[in-house]
C-alpha cells in the first residue's frame, strides 16, 4: 500500500513494514506542517488534522518502539526559525503539550500521574484548567523588574528576539513592582475577533493582503522587522506560566498565576482549580459552550497539576511535561467538489496523491488541497481487492467532506455518493513516475508506490539536496531550498559533493554566479565563503544530511556519539553488511510464517524459522555478527534503522556519492555526552522487583537524567542491577554474569538522592 493508504489502516492492523512507511509519511507531513505554522505563519492544515497525525504517530511508535525515527515528530517542538531576527537561546526549554481528545484520555492522564507518583485513587490531587489560546507563544525576561528580552518559542531551545515588538503590546508591562530579581514570564500573544475583523478591513482598504485567521494575524504582526508596524496592530497577551526564576512565585500553579496577575499581567479569568478529572471535564464543557462568544480563538483546555512540588517530581519527557496536557476541541468539517487528483513525488520516491478542491473555508482557513493518502485509500480496496478500513472509492467530480485537525494538511473524511456524476470513473493510479517516467512499483506489504528512478528522478534528487542544506544538516548560509532548485535546474549541482566544487567549477572571477539574477559579487563571495566554512563539520550533521531513510536528527547524533569518528562508522556499517543481509532474509521468512502458521504455534514457528536462517551455510562471520549486534544495540537505533544504514552505504552508486562528499570534508570527531559529577553516567542499569521509595517510571527518569541507560533485560553489558523485593530471574542472571547488584537504598545513596 502507499504511504497515504497506510494512513487509512488502523494502527492495530499495520504490519511492521507498513508501520515503518507510515512513520516516514507522518514525519514528512508534520515537519511541513510545523514549518508552515511556526516559521511561515501560514498553516496548511487544521489544528485537528495536526493533532490527529501526531496521535497516529505516537500510537504507531507505542506499538512498534523499534521503528521510532530519530526525526520523530514526538521529539520535535516548533520549527526552525525564520530569517531576519537575532536568535535567543532559552535558559529553560519551551516545551509543547501532549494532547487528549476525549474524556477517557483525560481520566487516563490523571491515572498516569497517580501511577508515576505512587498515589492511590482516593488521594487528593488538584489540577488547574484554563482555555488554550490559539496564538503565538512568547517568553518575557525581566531582570530587577525591567523587561530585558522577549523571544518566540522557535524550536523550543532557540527562539527569535522580538523585544522591540513586544514593548509595543499594552498587555506587556515594561516594569514590575515586587517581582523576583529574575523572572521569565511565558504566555500567548493573540488578537481578538473584533480587532482581527477591523485589521482585515484596513488591509483591504489599503490594498494589502487579508489574513486567514486571528492566529496568523497575531504571529505575522509580532514578527514584523519594523516594530512600528507591530505597534499599529492590536495585539494582546495572556500570561500562563514561567521559565527561569530567581525565587519561586508560589507553591501552586494557581497561586503562581494569581501572583502574575498581581504583577499586572493579564491572566485568563476562566482558569479554575479542579479536584480531579470529573471537575476538569465539567469545566471543559463550560468553556466549550462559551467558545463562540469569548471574542478570541481557543482550541482546547489545558490541565496542569496544581502542586508545583509534584510538577518537579513528575518532570518532563523529551518534548512535553508529564504534569500538563491539552484537551483539544473536535475538528471542523466542510463539503466541496474534488476537481482533480495530482501525484507528488517525495524525497524517498513515494508517489503521494493530492486532492485539488474547489476552495472552501474550514475553520477560518481557505482549503484548496487535501491529502488522499495512497492509491488503496482512493480505490477503497487494497492490492488484493479486499475492502480497506475507511476506504472511500474517491472519483474526480465527487463531493467530498474535508476536515482540518490542527492547522495541518486537510484530509478527505467522506464522499457523498448521492451527488456523484454519472460518468465518474474510478481513478487509475499511475504506474510510472510523473517526474521522470521511471517505473513506479509497490513492494509486497508496502502501502506506497515508489519511483525507481533514484538520482535520475528530479523530484528525489532535488528533495535530497534540499534536505542536505537544511538547518539541522549543513545549514549553508545563502544556499537554501530556492537556490538548490535553481542550481539543480541549471545543472550546477546534481549531488552533495557538487556543492563543494562550485567555486572551482564556476567561481573563477565569480563571473558566472555574480551575473545571475539575484546574485552580485558580494553575495557570490559570501556563498563560497559559507561553503568553505562547512567543510569542517560535526559528525552528527553529516549523518543526518545524507537523508538516509529512518535516520533523523536524533538518530544521527546517537550514531555519532556511539562511533565517534566517520571512519569508525563506515567500518562498522561495512562490517555489518553480511549480517544485515542475513537479517533481511530471516525476517522475510518470518513474515511468511506470521501469515500461514496457526496462532497457537506461531511464536515457536517464528523462532525456529529465524534460527534456521541464521544457521544456514555459509555462516555469517563472527565479526560481522558482532558489528551488526553492536549497531542494532546503539540507543535509539534498532533493526529498521540499522538495515536502512547498511542498505544505503552498501548501494554502489549511493556509496560512491557519499565517498565523493566525504573527500571534501573535515568531519569532526564527536564527544560522548557526560553528566558532570554523575557516578552512573554511561552505565547500563536494570531495575527489577518492587521499588518502595519511588515508582519504576520515576526511577527510570532519574537514572536517565544522570546519564545512565536503563535496560529491561540483563546481559554482559549491564553494569548495575537494582533489585527490590520479589526480584526473580533478572537478579539470578545478574549473579551468574557477575553483574553488580544493589538494593534500592544503596542505589539512592549512590546517586545522592
Amino acid at each position: 500500500m502507499a504511504d497515504e493508504a497506510i494512513a487509512e489502516l488502523a494502527v492495530e492492523a499495520l504490519t511492521e513494514a507498513q508501520a515503518r512507511d507510515e512513520l516516514a509519511r507522518l514525519a514528512d507531513l508534520l515537519a511541513q506542517a510545523n514549518r508552515a505554522y511556526h516559521t511561515e505563519d501560514a498553516p496548511e492544515i487544521s489544528d485537528a488534522e495536526y493533532d490527529s497525525l501526531k496521535r497516529r504517530n505516537a500510537a504507531i511508535e507505542a506499538r512498534f518502539p523499534d521503528l521510532k525515527r530519530e526525526d520523530s515528530p514526538s521529539e520535535q517542538i516548533g520549527a526552525p526559525l525564520a530569517e531576519g531576527f537575532a536568535k535567543v537561546r532559552h535558559a529553560q526549554r519551551m516545551m509543547s503539550l501532549g494532547n487528549a481528545f476525549d474524556a477517557g484520555e483525560v481520566r487516563e492522564f490523571d491515572a498516569r500521574i497517580r501511577r508515576y507518583l505512587g498515589l492511590t485513587d482516593d488521594a487528593a490531587l488538584a489540577f488547574t484548567a484554563e482555555p488554550k489560546i490559539d496564538g503565538l507563544s512568547l517568553s518575557l525576561r525581566y531582570e530587577d523588574g525591567v523587561l530585558m528580552q522577549a523571544a518566540t518559542r522557535g524550536d523550543g531551545s532557540e527562539g527569535e528576539n522580538v523585544t522591540a515588538n513586544a514593548r509595543t503590546i499594552e498587555d506587556i508591562p515594561e516594569r514590575l513592582d515586587g517581582a523576583p530579581a529574575l523572572l521569565e514570564v511565558r504566555g500567548e500573544v493573540y488578537m481578538s475577533h473584533e480587532d482581527f475583523a477591523a485589521l482585515n478591513e484596513r488591509q483591504e482598504a489599503q490594498g494589502g493582503k487579508r489574513f486567514a485567521n486571528p492566529r496568523n494575524a497575531a504571529a505575522g504582526s509580532l514578527r514584523q522587522l519594523d516594530s512600528e508596524i507591530t505597534r499599529a496592530r492590536p495585539l494582546k497577551f495572556f500570561a500562563y506560566g514561567w521559565g527561569e526564576l530567581s525565587a519561586p512565585l508560589a507553591e501552586t500553579q494557581k497561586g503562581a498565576i494569581d501572583r502574575l496577575q498581581a504583577l499586572d499581567f493579564q491572566t485568563n479569568d476562566l482558569t479554575r482549580l479542579c479536584d480531579g478529572p470529573e471537575e476538569m471535564l465539567a469545566h471543559y464543557a463550560e468553556i466549550e459552550a462559551q467558545r463562540a462568544t469569548l471574542g478570541y480563538d481557543i482550541d482546547g483546555v489545558v490541565y496542569k497539576v496544581n502542586d508545583l512540588a509534584l510538577q518537579a517530581r513528575l518532570g518532563f519527557r523529551s518534548t512535553t511535561p508529564r504534569w500538563a496536557i491539552a484537551h483539544k476541541f473536535p475538528a471542523e468539517l466542510a463539503w466541496t467538489r474534488l476537481e482533480a487528483i495530482d501525484i507528488q513525488v517525495g524525497r524517498t520516491g513515494a508517489l503521494s496523491p493530492v486532492a485539488r478542491l474547489t476552495p472552501v473555508t474550514v475553520g477560518g482557513v481557505v482549503v484548496s488541497n487535501a491529502t488522499l493518502h495512497n492509491e488503496d485509500y482512493i480505490a477503497g480496496r487494497d492490492a488484493s481487492g479486499n475492502p480497506i478500513r475507511d476506504g472511500k472509492d474517491i472519483r474526480i467530480g465527487d463531493w467530498v467532506q474535508v476536515y482540518r485537525a490542527g492547522d495541518v494538511i486537510p484530509k478527505v473524511a467522506d464522499v457523498d455518493l448521492s451527488k456523484r456524476p454519472e460518468d465518474a470513473q474510478p481513478y487509475a493510479f499511475p504506474g510510472t513516475c510523473p517526474e521522470c517516467g521511471s517505473e513506479a512499483i509497490r513492494e509486497e506489504g508496502d502501502a506506497v508506490r515508489r519511483c525507481t528512478g533514484g538520482l535520475i528522478c528530479p523530484a528525489q534528487a532535488v528533495e535530497k539536496l534540499k534536505h542536505f542544506v537544511s538547518r539541522a544538516a549543513f545549514d549553508i548560509e545563502g544556499l537554501g531550498a530556492k537556490q538548490v532548485e535553481q542550481f539543480y535546474r541549471d545543472g550546477w549541482i546534481k549531488e552533495p559533493a557538487d556543492i563543494f566544487t562550485l567555486k572551482e567549477r564556476y567561481g573563477a572571477g565569480m563571473q558566472q554566479l555574480k551575473n545571475r539574477e539575484g546574485w552580485g559579487e558580494k553575495s557570490a563571495a559570501n556563498l563560497f565563503d559559507a561553503i568553505d566554512e562547512r567543510r569542517r563539520i560535526a559528525l552528527g550533521r553529516v549523518i543526518f544530511a545524507l537523508g538516509i531513510r529512518h535516520v533523523g536528527e536524533v538518530v544521527a547524533n546517537d550514531l555519532a556519539r556511539h562511533y565517534l569518528r566517520w571512519d569508525a562508522l563506515i567500518a562498522a556499517v561495512d562490517a555489518a553488511g553480511p549480517a544485515a543481509a542475513r537479517h533481511r532474509q530471516a525476517e522475510a521468512a518470518v513474515e511468511a510464517e506470521r501469515k500461514t502458521a496457526a496462532a497457537e504455534e506461531r511464536r515457536a514457528r517464528i523462532k525456529e524459522t529465524r534460527d534456521a536462517v541464521w544457521s544456514e551455510a555459509p555462516q555469517v562471520a563472527p565479526e560481522a555478527r558482532a558489528a551488526w549486534e553492536d549497531l542494532v544495540g546503539v540507543d535509539g537505533i534498532g533493526m529498521t534503522v540499522a538495515v536502512a544504514l547498511v542498505t544505503s552505504f552498501g548501494q554502489e552508486a549511493e556509496r560512491a556519492s557519499i565517498d565523493r562528499l566525504a573527500a571534501h570534508l573535515d568531519i569532526q570527531e564527536a564527544e560522548r555526552p557526560a553528566t558532570e559529577g554523575s557516578p552512573v553516567v554511561g552505565k547500563t542499569v536494570v531495575f527489577t522487583g518492587s521499588l518502595e521509595k519511588m515508582t519504576r517510571a520515576e526511577a527510570k527518569a532519574r537514572a536517565e537524567a544522570l546519564g545512565a541507560k536503563v535496560s529491561g533485560s540483563v546481559s554482559k553489558k549491564t553494569d548495575i542491577v537494582v533489585a527490590g523485593p520479589g526480584a526473580g530471574s533478572k537478579e539470578t542472571k545478574a549473579r551468574e554474569l557477575g553483574v553488580e547488584i544493589m538494593d534500592e537504598d544503596a542505589w539512592l545513596a549512590l546517586i545522592g538522592a
